[in-house]
């Protein structure tokens, strides 16, 4: 937490009288003294998936990792009359429910708590909630209801998938397989009935569930925001709808009050973050963000909207940090006096998604970037106009949102990763940013643009090979593989300098066999591939010239 926050939260817990009936506080703690866990037992505390990703790209386990401590909360809970609604062990804070007084001021007096601050009040909703657009899908053209030539059957869902190349992806078999999403929302209406998700229920592909609204265990028929959000990645429906990442697995967690407004939401947020990512979930994405409460005196300014202030942003980019990719709504307040971007959308380290339509037109609603320190936001677009999505009442309708270009996104991203599992969540967030034809003139609604994932497979392919290529050469300027040689010779090259250069493969006899001049530059890896063809078997050398200096290579060709 900044100073300047710290400061405010202090001010909100000394000058505001009790009889503002505030219903939630946070309490934070000063630290995990006194544990049972140990960052050397992280099983206890980390399924064995999310370990593994953290091991894959190099992540420490350390005390951010750790539970907040078990006998903090049981002396937070016998204080009063108290309710504990969920904690977050990456801010080491606490959410809890209370009207009394007595109770609160207890909780201050004890020596492992920092302070204690209001985060909601009671009273009525005062603030919009902006919720997307949906309107019955009217049938008005045939085209898009065409078998593909080749691969998955989207039926109407087409244009949105397509617009990213995304079937490029799944043409090669990148469905989402073994992926892990969280989706993050306000509620999953009927998810257990609606025919989108037929085969997502048959393979028992939801894996864990959870309302942090209510803190129980199971999801009830709420809002149907994020059953929407959902249809767009897991939909198989062929003919009519298919999402970008059918074959993947999902965690469905509730973190949104669809009656009020207040930061405890973001709260919500975290702890259903930390959530996914103790169950090893690859990608989180959310449809949600804030700025107005139902109390102003909670407001947030665009100058939060710095990653670093609210509580949501503070824990998406923790989230980020564990290797997790997430895609976060812009928000849909480009038309309004707000008209930047929400949190957690201002969070580091995140794809923030602002919205197009299926010309790649922005949408007028779309939030606006950059966030308030200057960084490019949002970070990409995809389609948030006319989307496909699942309806409530048994068929298929349109809405328009960032909401909906975030999962739409999202599915896509997971299908990248499960072609390239040996790249790290910033490389694949990286290449996803760089595959836009935009990429270099970003702008303030679209970002850096929208991302073309064949475009993107083709440059983690060749990053891939020059990456192999940088552990086979180590030191060396010059390395052959495979040696012995069977089809073709791989002749890796890492120059110390830039300029012409002259490759000769020469047999014992002397007799030059292959020549070609390349130009070289210092520091990045040219390959250049000498196939056998007719050449007789025995020993070779490779041959490096730039007039001066020499680099030889034996070779074996078999």
């Amino acid at each position: 937490m900044s100073k300047t926050l710290f400061i405010v939260l202090i001010s909100f817990a000394v000058s505001i009288p009790a009889s503002a009936q505030f219903t939630e506080y946070i309490v934070r703690l000063k630290d995990k003294n006194g544990t049972i866990y140990s960052v050397n037992r992280p099983q206890e505390f980390l399924s064995q998936r999310a370990i593994d990703r953290r091991q894959r790209q190099n992540i420490p386990i350390t005390e951010q990792d750790i539970p907040v401590v078990a006998a903090y909360l049981d002396s937070i809970q016998n204080a009063g009359s108290v309710i504990i609604k969920n904690t977050s062990k990456w801010l080491n804070q606490v959410l809890i429910q209370t009207t009394d007084m007595n109770a609160l001021q207890k909780i201050n007096s004890f020596s492992f708590v920092m302070n204690t601050s209001p985060i909601k009040r009671k009273g009525l909703t005062t603030v919009d909630k902006r919720k997307e657009i949906i309107h019955e899908f009217k049938e008005t053209t045939t085209s898009l209801n065409m078998k593909d030539v080749k691969g998955l059957n989207y039926g109407y869902s087409g244009p949105q998938i397509k617009i990213h190349n995304g079937d490029f992806l799944h043409d090669k078999g990148f469905t989402g397989k073994g992926m892990l999403i969280a989706v993050i929302d306000d509620g999953f209406y009927h998810y257990k009935t609606l025919p989108a998700f037929d085969s997502l229920r048959l393979q028992n592909r939801i894996l864990d569930l959870h309302d942090f609204v209510s803190n129980l265990p199971d999801l009830n028929d709420e809002d149907p925001h994020g059953m929407y959000c959902l249809s767009l990645i897991s939909a198989n429906v062929p003919g009519t709808m298919v999402g970008t990442a059918p074959n993947a697995s999902f965690l469905l967690y509730r973190s949104e009050d669809v009656s009020s407004e207040s930061p405890s939401e973001e709260q919500n947020w975290v702890a259903a973050a930390e959530r996914s990512d103790s169950a090893g979930a690859d990608v989180i994405t959310t449809s949600l963000g804030y700025n107005l409460f139902d109390n102003p005196i909670f407001n947030h300014t665009y100058q939060d909207m710095n990653g670093e202030t609210t509580i949501a942003a503070r824990g998406a980019g923790i989230a980020a940090s564990k290797g997790m990719i997430l895609l976060i709504a812009a928000g849909n307040e480009g038309n309004n006096s707000w008209h930047y971007i929400t949190t957690p959308g201002d969070a580091k380290g995140v794809l923030t998604v602002g919205a197009v339509d299926v010309n790649e037109t922005p949408a007028s609603f779309s939030s606006y970037g950059p966030s308030s320190d200057g960084r490019v936001k949002p970070d990409v677009a995809s389609v948030g106009v006319n989307d496909v999505v699942q309806g409530a009442s048994g068929g298929f309708v349109q809405g328009s949102g960032t909401s909906f270009a975030t999962p739409n996104l999202a599915g896509l991203v997971a299908c990248l990763w499960q072609a390239f599992p040996d790249f790290s969540s910033s490389d694949i967030m990286e290449f996803v940013r760089k595959s836009s034809p935009t990429y270099n003139s970003p702008t303030a609604q679209t970002g850096y643009g929208i991302p073309d994932f064949g475009q993107a497979f083709d440059m983690l392919s060749k990053e891939r090979v020059r990456r192999n290529a940088a552990k086979i050469l180590g030191d060396n300027t010059v390395a052959v593989y495979p040696n012995p040689v069977t089809t073709v010779a791989h002749v890796l090259i890492n120059p110390a300098s830039s300029g012409s250069t002259v490759v000769r493969l020469i047999d014992m006899s002397g007799r030059i066999c292959f020549r070609k001049n390349i130009s070289l530059t210092a520091g990045e890896i040219y390959i250049l591939d000498i196939t056998k063809n007719s050449l007789p078997r025995g020993i070779y050398v490779i041959q490096l010239s730039d007039g001066t200096i020499i680099h030889q290579k034996k070779i074996v060709i078999q």
